[in-house]
């Protein structure tokens, strides 16, 4: 069983029978690499580390990093890519992830040892893998990061608040771009759609719906000229793998 993002031991004070809270200094927080995943929420607001409990899909955890595998590189929340070493720790969300070209893999039900699936940020175990990868980096979790509360911190603190939606009539036009597998050029004809759009003297926004936290499409997309650009991650997803519609 995986928890929801909507359940209540994620809003709340842990009540789990066993589990330990635990200080969090804040030069130990600063020290740690925060990964693109993480960047809607002030992880300032971290001050401990909770033990002993089922994470929750989109939940931060600070975790260690074992052993450096495929992911050499962490995506930082400004997109700059920082270079991993054994030891590191690094500030993550725990979620799914299916990738053809690289990884399947499924959020655990504990706290124990897990690999780095995806560069911006995603911590799952690997259940299979295409024959070209290396093995996934691999990671020990230390724990999951609260507030002074011992409230849970993760990605549904930065989604925003509900917006109404724009009478039918206001509704800008909106274009569609599907493919049938990642790497099927699905962003690059949106960022040429955006250039050519924008070319025209329209205002354009573009939303990536599906797909695993990186920063890779939206800074392509904003490259192209598109403002803004949002990712499902604004909805408290760090893939959209196994989201209940």
């Amino acid at each position: 069983m995986t928890l929801a993002i909507d359940s209540p031991e994620v809003f709340g004070p842990d009540t789990t029978s066993g589990h330990q809270l635990l200080p969090l200094p804040v030069t130990r927080l600063r020290a740690a690499k925060p990964a693109y995943t993480t960047r809607h929420v002030d992880l300032a607001a971290a001050t401990q580390l909770l033990t002993g409990v089922e994470p929750h899909v989109g939940g931060f955890v600070l975790a260690t990093v074992s052993e450096v595998g495929h992911h050499t590189k962490i995506e930082l929340p400004d997109g700059r890519r920082a270079s991993l070493f054994p030891g590191d720790e690094v500030v993550v969300a725990y979620g799914h992830r299916y990738a053809p070209d690289q990884f399947e893999a499924i959020m655990p039900s504990d706290l124990g040892a897990c690999e780095l699936v995806a560069a911006g940020g995603v911590a799952a175990r690997v259940l299979s893998a295409h024959g070209r990868m290396r093995p996934a980096t691999s990671l020990q979790p230390v724990g999951l990061l609260t507030d002074s509360a011992g409230r849970r911190m993760g990605l549904h603190l930065g989604v925003p608040a509900g917006v109404a939606p724009p009478r039918p009539e206001d509704r800008p036009l909106t274009i569609a771009v599907v493919g049938a597998s990642m790497n099927a050029g699905k962003t690059t004809t949106a960022a040429y759609l955006a250039r050519g759009l924008r070319g025209a003297g329209l205002q354009v926004g573009a939303a990536k719906t599906t797909g695993t936290g990186a920063g890779g499409d939206v800074w392509q997309l904003t490259d192209a000229g598109a403002y803004p650009v949002y990712d499902f991650t604004l909805s408290g997803l760090p893939s959209t793998y196994q989201a209940s519609a």
